[in-house]
């Protein structure tokens, strides 16, 4: 019985054996069936992300297996402010292009949800809107907010790794992959306060690095923009009506309706913005705001402190100081306190030089150490 138990089984892993065989080589056939994948094409863009493509030849006399082109991102850095939107570009490409007679200046329709890859654009001042390509140059993004992009008319997701189908996605902070720990949620309220010696006031000041900017004003007063650079500049920018403005080269996004204003900025400030607000009637306002600021004092742990003794045993510990990220220095240990999320480690100890003195003099040198960070008693 043991007998045939174990021939059964022995016919088992060679027949097991003899599929993964024929498996692998179907495999290499299909391949074979391939020339080899050729060079990668020029990039689609040379800024915002693009993407390049490669071909391979089949060589049999049937049709082969599988894909006989491939696509990778490509200029995967960012184009200067005054680049402008892609989509846009391909819009204003049609401007000289008499369409039923007539020329229009034409403006991007983004974020269709039917066919986000089709060049949909509108004529400026009039509900016209026209379908002005079936499909948008490779690199378009499908979506404004989103990374993933219109690859031969249809839109591939794109992770914030820049690679082609990746899920990986950035946290609130703008980190690829990130655990939300490098920034903070800031949101509050303001109510204005009419005063008749004072014309204006301000309502938040949104540090350098912050992300996710959004404020609404409900009220008859306006919203203005102060904005100081790390270079000290100092301007003033007024927001009177509906659009999108660069300012500081970052990229402001203002709605002005008759008893509201909503301020949007969604890219990481290039200056600290001092949002203000200007009184304009009676009645009082309200303003509402959030946004995700930067972490940018943090507690860095420092190397260990000389040895208390040079022989025959002693200690040294660590400490902890304030490091600025944006300038690279250490700052007062006030600015880390400021953040409830920065906790200060714990100094580490260790023993050290601990080979015994010269019996020579018989007692070992105590090394001079910080008043501020004292040994243990021992």
């Amino acid at each position: 019985m043991e007998c045939c138990l174990w021939t059964t089984a022995g016919t088992l892993l060679l027949a097991s054996f003899i599929l993964s065989s024929r498996t692998a080589r179907s495999e290499e056939d299909r391949d074979s069936l391939w020339d080899a994948w050729g060079s990668w094409s020029e990039c689609s863009r040379t800024c915002g992300g693009g993407a390049s493509y490669s071909l391979r030849r089949c060589l049999s006399s049937k049709t082969c297996e599988g894909r006989n082109i491939r696509y990778r991102t490509c200029s995967n850095v960012d184009c200067p402010p005054e680049a402008g939107d892609f989509r846009a570009q391909q819009c204003s490409a049609h401007n000289d292009v008499k369409y039923q007679g007539q020329f229009y200046e034409w403006l991007p329709v983004s974020n269709d949800p039917d066919n986000p890859c089709s060049l949909k654009c509108q004529a400026r001042g009039t509900s016209l809107v026209v379908e002005l390509a079936p499909k948008v140059l490779d690199g378009t993004r499908c979506y404004t907010e989103s990374l993933d992009m219109c690859i031969s008319g249809l839109c591939q997701i794109v992770g914030c790794d820049h690679q082609l189908g990746s899920a990986v996605k950035e946290d609130n902070c703008g980190v690829c992959n990130g655990d939300g720990s490098t920034c903070r949620l800031v949101r509050g309220q303001y109510k204005s306060q009419l005063s008749a010696s004072k014309l204006d006031d301000t309502v938040v000041t949104i540090p350098y690095g912050s992300r996710q900017v959004r404020l609404v004003l409900k009220g008859p007063d306006h919203l203005y923009l102060e904005t100081k650079t790390l270079q000290g500049v100092k301007s003033e920018n007024s927001l009177s009506t509906t659009g999108s403005f660069l300012v500081e080269n970052s990229s402001v996004d203002f709605q002005k309706f008759p008893d509201k204003e909503i301020l949007r900025i969604a890219e990481p400030l290039t200056a600290d913005f001092t949002i203000k607000i200007r009184y304009a009637g009676a009645a009082d306002s309200s303003v509402q705001f959030i946004f995700y600021q930067p972490i940018i004092h943090r507690w860095r742990e420092t190397d260990f402190f000389p040895c208390s003794a040079s022989c025959g045993g002693g200690y040294q510990l660590t400490s902890a100081e304030c490091f600025d990220l944006r300038s690279n220095r250490v700052v007062a240990d006030q600015y880390c306190h400021y953040y409830p999320e920065n906790i200060k480690p714990k100094p580490k100890l260790q023993e050290c030089n601990l080979d015994p003195c010269p019996a020579s003099d018989g007692y070992k040198q105590i090394m001079p150490y910080d008043l501020y960070h004292p040994l243990p008693r021992y």
